[in-house]
């Protein structure tokens, strides 16, 4: 795969998640309700992530009909040009459901199990952040044009301002709240945003000094982990793992490992 294809698929993604982001923001109905729910009561999907799933999905394989699809709201396709995109058309549902600005789309190209290109784009904050492997991380914005992205040096931990979320299954949550309870003495302080892919992305613009959370799929993390990476953060799952539905920790350099330690010895990996 070569550096120019990278920037193709990173172009796709922007227009798509643009075009997304911009039917969520404008078209947004006034009696927005919920369409169906998933792992629990709480756990939401409206109609505007199932139609900002399907205007992305149209659009990439209108371009590239032979890339296959992970995405949230049900699209799967396994594909024979050895590229996956991962698809997350509405991160944060719960806080778009509720009018709350911090929701992004979250998409990224996979070659081989690896994802090669990222962008999160956050209307309601009118930034948009992308990568491609190897090629730092920016981010756009009325507000500055194109910046480069790079993580804030590290404090130590108990300075350090960590970000994390919660699941939507009761007992799940109980358990979450446990860890955050033995974790938040040894931090300066815990934020809990509602998004994943922005809390990663907001480790990549220095705006947190890390992220942890249980639970995520691959369309929650992705983009942002890669965004994360790319802007000199760290990123994994447990010691010596890839992030996954156990764990997704990331953070600057001299918070991820001891970060990441201390959720290993609290068990913040099982329920």
């Amino acid at each position: 795969m070569t550096d120019a294809l990278y920037r193709d698929l990173l172009g796709l993604a922007q227009e798509a998640a643009r075009r997304a982001g911009e039917l969520l923001r404008d078209g947004r109905p006034a009696d927005l309700a919920v369409a169906k729910t998933k792992s629990s009561p709480i756990d939401v999907v409206t109609e505007m992530d199932i139609a900002a799933e399907k205007l992305i999905t149209d659009l990439i394989s209108g371009r590239r009909p032979d890339d296959g699809f992970l995405g949230e709201e049900g699209a799967c396709a396994e594909g024979t040009s050895g590229v996956r995109w991962v698809i997350d058309p509405l991160d944060g549902t719960v806080n778009y459901l509720y009018g709350l600005p911090t929701w992004a789309v979250s998409i990224a190209a996979q070659q081989d199990g690896e994802t090669v290109a990222g962008v999160v784009a956050a209307p309601m904050r009118g930034e948009t952040y992308h990568a491609v492997r190897g090629g730092g991380a920016w981010a756009t914005g009325a507000w500055a044009g194109e910046r480069a992205l790079a993580c804030r040096p590290a404090p130590p931990l108990d300075q350090a301002l960590v970000s994390t979320g919660f699941n939507y299954v009761t007992e799940v949550r109980a358990r979450q709240a446990e860890v955050a309870a033995r974790l938040i003495p040894l931090l300066r302080d815990i934020r809990r945003g509602g998004s994943a892919a922005i809390d990663l992305c907001d480790v990549a613009c220095g705006r947190l000094d890390g992220y942890y959370e249980r639970g995520l799929n691959a369309w929650d993390f992705a983009a942002g982990e890669l965004i994360a990476r790319e802007a000199g953060a760290l990123a994994g799952g447990r010691p010596g793992e890839r992030p996954s539905r156990e764990l997704t920790v990331a953070g600057s350099p001299g918070v991820f490992e001891p970060l990441q330690g201390l959720l290993e010895d609290f068990g913040a990996w099982h329920d």
